[in-house]
């Protein structure tokens, strides 16, 4: 078993962002990564939005407040990364800016997508591209016994039909993915936090991803590194 510890990012690798539905632990793996590599940590500040508990509670009345709410605090979030150029050292984001559309395009509909669509094609061109995409898929039920299990005030009553709906999005946009490197994750049947071996696979694949298109992994859950 070789020591993990010493797996390194490549040089090129500046700028890593992880993604997946709402409960997948993409906020939990940027935070393991940042503190591995000594990078950056970018959260995204989706408890600032004012309009996400009423969204969750209604979707239909509060889709367009929450997504322009979003849709502003992301762009100016990334817009601040390139202005104090930091990707001397690495980033690590638990969100996309794309992403942004995928909820857009499950939420509005009508005038209120195409005044989105305006607005997000005003913005996207002057945010930051990743150099890996690491997407953890998972399902509907495990995403949301860990939505139960973490406890969110305004997550309670979260609709199992809604999470559904945001997985099944998900899994079309990144199956699709083509703007930078990607490596898709079944997190299904694992627990990067609970058990070390599986943290230390990822950061394995992570630190060796070469290729320019979509890499998949499908780990073994509590499998004993043996590379």
């Amino acid at each position: 078993m070789s020591d993990s510890h010493t797996h390194k990012l490549r040089d090129d690798l500046r700028y890593l962002v992880i993604e997946g539905v709402i409960g997948a632990g993409k906020t939990t793996l940027a935070r393991m990564l940042a503190a591995r590599f000594q990078g950056q940590l970018v959260l995204e500040a989706f408890d600032e939005n004012p309009f996400l508990a009423q969204f969750y509670a209604d979707r239909e009345r509060w889709a367009f407040h929450t997504q322009l709410s979003f849709l502003a605090s992301r762009f100016q979030q990334q817009k601040a990364l390139l202005a104090r150029d930091l990707f001397h050292q690495v980033t690590v984001a638990d969100y996309s800016f794309d992403k942004d559309r995928i909820f857009a395009h499950l939420n509005l509909q009508g005038d209120e997508l195409q005044l989105y669509e305006t607005m997000y094609a005003l913005m996207e061109p002057a945010t930051p591209q990743p150099d890996l995409v690491v997407y953890l898929q998972s399902s509907p039920e495990r995403l949301m016994a860990n939505i139960h299990q973490r406890g969110r005030s305004y997550e309670t009553n979260m609709d199992p039909a809604y999470i559904t709906s945001v997985h099944e999005a998900y899994t079309y946009y990144f199956h699709r993915y083509t703007k930078s490197p990607l490596l898709i994750i079944n997190a299904v049947a694992i627990d990067f936090v609970k058990n070390p071996a599986e943290f230390e696979e990822l950061v394995r694949q992570i630190a060796t991803v070469t290729h320019s298109g979509v890499t998949y992994f499908n780990p073994t859950p509590s499998a004993a590194l043996d590379s």
